[in-house]
């Protein structure tokens, strides 16, 4: 009999506030767009799409649209979407390479 298998959502495990900085921090830390982008749309959903719509004013179709992994979101709406979420994006220097 063959195994039954799902495909795993992240929304589903990101429950806690410590999750979800943690998910986004290793999203940031890559320098990735499209992954910065679908990361944040994941705790996005794991939050509630229709709450943050509200909270942002932004609607839920084009924040599904913005924080997909080939979204190009402007740069307000990530700063909106951060906000809403509890987060803050600030400056960090890079360490100069020896």
């Amino acid at each position: 009999m063959p195994l039954k298998t799902r495909r795993f959502d992240a929304a589903e495990v990101l429950d806690t506030p410590e999750a979800i900085e943690a998910f986004l921090e290793d999203a940031f830390e890559s320098e990735d767009a499209g992954y910065i982008t679908h990361a944040l749309g994941v705790v996005a959903r794991a939050r509630g799409m229709t709450l943050l719509a509200q909270e942002t004013g932004i609607t839920r179709q084009a924040l599904y649209k913005a924080l997909s992994s080939d979204g190009h979101p402007e740069f307000g709406t990530v700063l909106k979407v951060a906000q809403a979420l509890g987060f803050r994006l600030t400056p960090e220097r890079i360490p100069e390479h020896a």
